[in-house]
C-alpha cells in the first residue's frame, strides 16, 4: 500500500541519514519486528533494552512509510473526547487511556534526551470551538478532565482573543504535549544496539507467513526466511492484510509546511492548536520558523484520487490558516498527504489476537500514533517477558 504521496517536509529536510541492507541470507531469532516506522522503532528500543533478541524487517526504505508523513504532535487527548470515550468503555479505562497518553509525552522526552534527538519541544494545547455549537461539548470535555486531575483552563472568547489573536467562542488549554519529529527520532531509535550488530533490514518485503505453536517462519520476496519463536507486527494501516476482521476505516489527512519566515511572529507561546470540526484543522510551528497546518481529511479510496486532491487540498488548508491568522501571510512551500486510521473508540489496537499464535501487534492507530506506540512498546515488552500488563485490556482487540 502506498502510505503517503507529495513532498513531506521531515524527509526533504532530513533526507536518508542512515541507510541499511536488504535481508540477504536466512536468519533465526528470538522476535521478528514487521515495521520499521515509529511504532517499530519503539518496540526495537524497548526491546533490547529489556535483553530481547530481536531483528527488524520493512518492505521499504527505513521511514518512508506514514512515519515520514506524520505531523509528529504529541498530545494526551484521544480523538475521541474523554467524556465522550467515558460513555463508550467507563469512567476507569476511558481515563487510564488519557493518562497514559500522558505519561507517554513525559517518557518519550525522556527517550529523546537519552538520544540526544534535538527536535523535541514542550508545548501546550489549545482545543478551540470551531462552531458555536460545539461551546457544550468542550464545556462537558473541560469538566471530565478536570475531574480526572489534568492541567487545563477554560478560555472565553474574549480570552482566545486577547492571547492567541484569533476568534473562537471556546476553547480548551492543555498544559501537557509536545512536538518533535517522527523521522528523525526513528532513526535515532534505531541506532540504538545490542553488541555490535544492527539486525535491521529494509527493503525486504515478506510475501508469506506461517506461524505454529512454537514459532514462526517467515519468507521474503527475494526467498529469504526468517525463524523466529515470535513476531511482532509494527505494520500500521497496512495490518488490514493480517487481521480478519473489521477494525479500523482507513483515510487520508493532508498537510502543509510554509515557507521559512524570517522571524518568528507566531501565536503565543506557539502552542498545538486545533479545533473540534469533523475533520478537524491541526497547526503546529516548525524549530527553524515555519508553520505547519494539516486537516482536511477525507475517507480513503486509492492513492491515485487521494494524490491528485493535494493541489486542492494546500489551497484549502492555506486558506484556512490566512483565516485564522491574517497577519501570518502563509505561503506553502511542501505540502503531501499521507494515509491513517480510525478506530471506532478512538484507541489503539496493541498486544495479541487469538487467531494468529505467537504474534503481537503494535497498531497505534488516530492522530496519537506514537504516544499510542509508546505504549504499545512498553505491553508488549511486559507480554514478551511473560509479565502482566494491567493496561493491555483496554487497547485489546476483544473489544471489538
Amino acid at each position: 500500500m502506498n502510505l503517503k504521496s507529495g513532498m513531506p517536509f521531515w524527509l526533504i529536510k532530513d533526507g536518508l541519514p542512515y541507510t541499511f541492507p536488504k535481508l540477504g541470507k536466512d536468519i533465526e531469532t528470538d522476535v521478528v519486528i514487521i515495521g520499521a516506522g515509529i511504532s517499530g522503532a519503539l518496540v526495537r528500543y524497548y526491546l533490547i533494552n529489556a535483553g530481547i533478541q530481536c531483528v527488524m524487517i520493512d518492505s521499504r526504505t527505513i521511514g518512508l512509510g506514514s512515519t515520514s508523513a506524520s505531523t509528529s504532535l504529541l498530545q494526551y487527548e484521544i480523538d475521541t473526547p474523554l467524556h465522550v470515550l467515558t460513555e463508550k468503555i467507563g469512567k476507569e479505562k476511558a481515563e487510564r487511556a488519557y493518562h497514559l497518553c500522558d505519561y507517554a509525552i513525559d517518557k518519550l522526552e525522556e527517550i529523546a534526551k537519552k538520544l540526544k534527538l534535538k527536535e523535541f519541544e514542550r508545548k501546550k494545547s489549545l482545543w478551540y470551538a470551531a462552531y458555536k455549537k460545539d461551546v457544550s461539548l468542550l464545556e462537558k470535555e473541560f469538566q471530565a478532565r478536570k475531574q480526572a486531575g489534568f492541567d487545563v483552563k477554560l478560555l472565553d472568547e474574549k480570552q482566545i482573543q486577547e492571547q492567541f489573536g484569533f476568534k473562537a467562542p471556546l476553547a480548551i488549554l492543555s498544559a501537557q504535549a509536545a512536538q518533535t519529529n517522527a523521522y528523525a527520532f526513528t532513526h535515532k531509535l534505531l541506532q540504538a544496539k545490542k553488541g555490535s550488530k544492527l539486525d535491521i533490514y529494509d527493503r525486504s518485503p515478506i510475501v508469506k507467513i506461517n506461524t505454529k505453536k512454537n514459532g514462526a517462519v517467515l519468507k521474503t520476496e527475494s526467498g529469504f526466511t526468517i525463524k523466529a519463536k515470535k513476531v511482532v507486527y509494527a505494520t500500521g494501516y497496512e495490518v488490514v492484510e493480517f487481521i480478519d476482521k473489521k477494525i479500523v476505516d482507513l483515510q487520508s489527512t493532508y498537510a502543509v509546511v510554509s515557507e521559512q519566515y524570517n522571524e518568528k511572529k507566531f501565536w503565543k507561546d506557539e502552542v498545538l492548536i486545533w479545533n473540534t470540526a469533523n475533520p478537524y484543522l491541526y497547526m503546529r510551528t516548525t524549530p527553524d520558523g515555519r508553520v505547519l497546518v494539516g486537516g482536511r481529511d477525507e475517507e480513503f479510496h486509492n492513492p491515485d484520487k487521494r494524490n491528485k486532491l493535494i493541489s486542492k487540498k494546500t489551497k484549502q488548508l492555506t486558506k484556512d490558516i490566512n483565516t485564522l491568522f491574517p497577519y501570518l501571510d502563509f505561503k506553502p512551500e511542501f505540502s503531501w498527504t499521507g494515509t491513517f486510521g480510525a478506530t471506532k473508540d478512538g484507541l489503539p489496537f496493541i498486544g495479541i489476537y487469538d487467531r494468529m499464535p505467537n504474534s503481537y501487534f503494535a497498531l497505534g492507530f488516530g492522530g496519537n500514533g506514537i504516544t499510542f506506540s509508546l505504549i504499545a512498546a512498553e505491553i508488549i515488552t511486559d507480554l514478551l517477558l511473560g509479565k502482566k500488563n494491567k493496561d493491555a485490556a483496554i487497547f485489546s482487540f476483544d473489544r471489538v
